[in-house]
């Protein structure tokens, strides 16, 4: 097999504060983390060099108080580990700056400060293509971490064609995706494609789900081929279960009772059902992300309430093997405590009481058998080859000569649709 897939997450806080490298929250208090093209909030975190492309962080702070917040940027090279590089090497201006832009929470019940960084700016400019993590920190104490969001910048050098459907072979025919692409060099100039290009595809914008080091099954003409038969298969998994939470004067579909309990709002979803053994049923989703909105507000970064949203699983028995989790960008894709389900026996159900901001979520249901660190979605949801997912595909390149790993190129295909 080409390439391994590594379906990995940390499944404690105290792991993710292990793992600078990757995206986390290192504090209870910060939700709502979002890192996207500025101005497209389901936009993938890649951009291009030298081009007016900017992303936009934000977050919130629930600690009800404004801190004293920093940011910067860390090159990496494909694998997400530190760049041999110094800053100067890859940033345009200063190392450090201080976080300005936050707002105050209006008419809400939970109150919380909600901060934004937009980059590449006046102050900070990016050189290098590449991977590269944005980190805020407090106090100027780079190793006082407040969260870690990854991102891309890409040149654009190469072109890549190339379908994500159904596989071909067995046993991945009914429930699987194969990825299966060509890369056009261009004017690139290598001398060992084998050695110098490194490919990664990931789904649905989760480095936890992803596959890396491909190397190109033929080469002919400035043509790298990577029509592999079963290195570049990923479960098809199904597609995301929905919560709109954008009013609590109304009850949306899939919500059963809106009740305010003093301080709060509190939010009693329709049980859901364990879908592995059911037929595939195709419903648009947001490939697990989410977006802020409120119904009853102009400013939805700052007048969006935060809520708490119960979740019920009915399962005649507990699992006594593994635990499950209500997963997805509203969990950064952690499996930790604070999403953690916990069985009911009154009930017989896993439930869970997870605060959220209002808005509109996609999520699912996964399932960590004990020892293991790798989350299953296929236990709980199924999973099916008609299901729609996004495949991002990266191109690096990184020669004898050069110190880092440059992003030569990107595409995103789709199982159901042309290329995005």
């Amino acid at each position: 097999m080409a390439g391994v897939l590594l379906a990995f997450m940390g499944v404690s806080g105290l792991f993710c504060q292990e793992v600078f490298y990757t995206d986390c929250t290192f504090r209870p208090t910060i939700r709502s983390v979002q890192l996207h093209r500025a101005g497209w909030d389901m936009t993938y975190p890649i951009i291009e060099l030298n081009s007016a492309d900017q992303l936009e962080l934000r977050f919130d702070d629930l600690s009800d108080e404004v801190k004293n917040y920093s940011y910067t940027i860390e090159h990496c090279d494909a694998d997400w580990m530190p760049s041999n590089l110094t800053v100067d090497e890859y940033i345009d201006g200063f190392n450090h700056q201080p976080v300005q832009d936050y707002s105050l929470s209006f008419n809400t019940h939970v109150n919380y400060v909600n901060y934004k960084v937009v980059l590449p700016n006046n102050d900070m400019g990016i050189k290098l293509s590449g991977n590269y993590i944005l980190k805020i920190f407090e106090d100027f104490d780079e190793t006082n971490l407040v969260l870690t969001q990854r991102f891309s910048v890409s040149e654009s050098l190469t072109s890549i064609q190339g379908v994500a459907g159904r596989p071909v072979a067995d046993p991945y025919h009914d429930d699987g995706h194969q990825v299966s692409f060509k890369v056009f060099l261009g004017s690139v100039s290598i001398n060992d494609p084998y050695s110098e290009i490194k490919v990664a595809i990931q789904q649905n914008n989760r480095w936890n789900m992803s596959i890396r080091n491909l190397k190109p099954l033929f080469i002919r003409d400035g043509i790298l081929d990577y029509d592999h038969q079963s290195g570049n298969i990923f479960k098809g998994g199904n597609e995301y279960r929905y919560i709109d939470i954008k009013s609590m004067r109304y009850q949306a579909e899939m919500v059963r009772d809106i009740a305010y309990e003093p301080p709060h709002y509190h939010v009693y979803l329709v049980p859901d059902q364990p879908r592995y053994r059911g037929n595939y049923f195709y419903r648009e989703d947001l490939n697990g992300r989410y977006y802020v909105e409120v119904q009853e507000g102009v400013k939805r970064h700052t007048e969006s309430d935060y809520v708490h949203v119960h979740f019920t699983l009915p399962i005649e028995a507990p699992i006594i093997d593994g635990k499950l989790y209500v997963c997805g960008a509203l969990s950064n894709w952690q499996c930790n405590e604070t999403n953690q389900m916990s069985y009911n026996f009154d009930t017989k159900s896993y439930e869970l009481d997870l605060l959220l901001k209002q808005g509109y979520y996609n999520y699912e249901y996964v399932y960590i058998k004990e020892g293991s660190r790798f989350p299953d979605a296929t236990f709980i949801e199924g999973s099916y080859y008609e299901a729609e997912n996004d495949y991002v595909v990266y191109v690096y390149l990184s020669t004898n000569t050069s110190r880092y790993d440059r992003l030569i190129g990107y595409q995103i295909l789709n199982s159901i649709r042309k290329n995005l």
